[in-house]
């Protein structure tokens, strides 16, 4: 299994609190907000995020043109910074990278962000090229499944994965319902990169151990996207956090079994928070065994939910406190798919 040899993280400028939230909502449908919106920004464990434009844009009419100019611009700009901050920490040059994977389904590009980034960046002109689109919040575990399994090709190679999201190009102040609330409660912007190599690398150096993925029949409808007349308009249309307990539960015990680990085993898992609800059953899974998961509502609270990078904030952060035993990722994205890893953050065991 491949070494996981840097993780960068990177968010755009513009900073805004639950409480502003509010305020630009207001001023959006010019009359008294629904009690219910208040109570859903307050219930979501978020106290700021951050978002590619100033918030007054967003008042603005959506459009597919508006929406997809800003991905050019501040999307590019941040998988720029994330892919140089995680070359640097990895002490590699853009030349000795045989493959980039982009992880990305709030917009799209052609020819794609890593296309560009070869010669913007400095790559070798045969650096393989792979944009992935519609993993959604399950994004960047796949990603590392995916950059994993290429790192292991062709004798071991060096994979630069960029996981990126501007979820606030969804947002659509003319519509208030359910579902727009949820997303202008919950969703962020910002990119996460990593490096994966299949080389030899530092002694000690984190690796992967282990990946799996289960797709439910019948759960198209959970979440995803619809094409919109102006944009990507979210669906999101069950209960998720009654599904980490009926579902995903047993689904993670089988992969944990199936590496001869236990949850008291396990360091602090390195979880996509979804929200604040999503948390909490998390949380409920994984106890007594373990007695919580600060990484992850660290991330949710000062960063929303980004969908796919937003794991890697998770991760970064954990890893950070240079943990001795394994780290399980886990994410929930559209399929209805769960996806999981394994990572031994002190080498394979």
């Amino acid at each position: 299994m491949a070494l996981l040899r840097s993780i960068a993280t990177a968010v755009p400028d513009h900073r805004i609190t639950q409480a502003e939230v509010l305020d630009v909502l207001a001023k959006a449908r010019g009359a008294a907000l629904p009690a219910r919106l208040a109570q859903i920004l307050g219930n979501s464990g978020i106290d700021q995020r951050y978002l590619a434009c100033e918030p007054d844009y967003y008042l603005e009419p959506r459009s597919w043109t508006g929406r997809a100019e800003i991905y050019d611009e501040v999307g590019t700009r941040l998988a720029h910074r994330a892919a140089g901050d995680a070359l640097d920490k990895a002490g590699l040059a853009p030349a000795v990278i045989d493959a980039i994977v982009l992880i990305s389904t709030t917009g799209t590009m052609t020819p794609s962000i890593p296309s560009r980034m070869i010669e913007a960046m400095g790559f070798d002109p045969s650096t393989q090229t792979i944009p992935v689109f519609g993993y959604g919040c399950a994004g960047s575990v796949l990603g590392l499944r995916l950059a994993n399994d290429l790192a292991a090709a062709n004798g071991g190679q060096n994979i630069l994965l960029v996981s990126l999201e501007l979820c606030s190009l969804s947002y659509d102040y003319s519509q208030f319902d359910k579902k727009n609330m949820i997303a202008t409660a919950l969703f962020a912007d910002g990119c996460a990169a990593a490096v994966i190599s299949g080389r030899d690398g530092p002694a000690g150096a984190p690796s992967f151990r282990a990946f799996d993925q289960k797709t439910w029949s019948g759960t198209c409808d959970m979440m995803g996207w619809e094409i919109g007349r102006t944009g990507f308009d979210l669906v999101l249309a069950r209960d998720i956090p009654s599904f980490v307990t009926r579902d995903f539960a047993p689904f993670c015990d089988a992969f944990l079994a199936a590496q001869g680990l236990a949850k008291s085993d396990l360091s602090e898992p390195a979880c996509h928070p979804g929200g604040g609800r999503v948390v909490e059953a998390l949380e409920a899974y994984f106890a007594p065994e373990l007695s919580g998961i600060p990484a992850t509502r660290d991330v949710l609270r000062d960063h929303g939910n980004m969908s796919s990078p937003t794991v890697l904030f998770v991760l970064d952060k954990l890893l950070e406190q240079k943990p001795d035993k394994p780290i399980l990722l886990t994410a929930l994205g559209p399929g209805f798919t769960a996806a999981l890893g394994i990572l031994d953050p002190q080498g394979a065991a």
